[in-house]
């Protein structure tokens, strides 16, 4: 089993900055492939970014291209999510997920079906 675990998450005003980390362990004989996926209040869950193994490549939401970068540790088992110029529209619960593959399939990268391992979520508040 795989376990994720995100924090960072907290209240920040409009334009400020966040970094979130989602921490795994457990038995880890694969390096996955990972991403972040948000659900804001009344929404589905939204693809947000994602990255491969080793970090070489990634994979943004239009709605976040410029202003997020993912990122990963694999020395700490960590993965990041730095964020800036942040939106109100920006809030919701953020998840970590781990996939299947130390790869992404570029066709489906964004799909929940990618990713059999899910974090509790963190909660991200952008007052306006």
């Amino acid at each position: 089993q795989v376990q994720l675990v995100e924090s960072g998450g907290r209240l920040v005003q409009t334009g400020g900055s966040l970094r979130l980390s989602c921490a795994v362990s457990g038995r880890i004989s694969v390096i996955y492939a990972m991403g972040w996926f948000r659900q804001a209040p009344g929404k589905e869950r939204e693809f947000v970014a994602a990255i491969n193994w080793n970090g070489e490549n990634t994979y943004y939401a239009d709605s976040v291209k410029g202003r997020f970068t993912i990122s990963r540790d694999n020395s700490k088992n960590t993965m990041y999510l730095q964020m800036i110029t942040l939106k109100p529209e920006d809030t919701a619960v953020y998840y970590c997920a781990a996939g299947k593959r130390p790869t992404l399939n570029s066709g489906s990268y964004y799909e929940e079906y990618e990713y059999p391992y899910w974090g509790q979520g963190t909660q991200v508040t952008v007052s306006s």
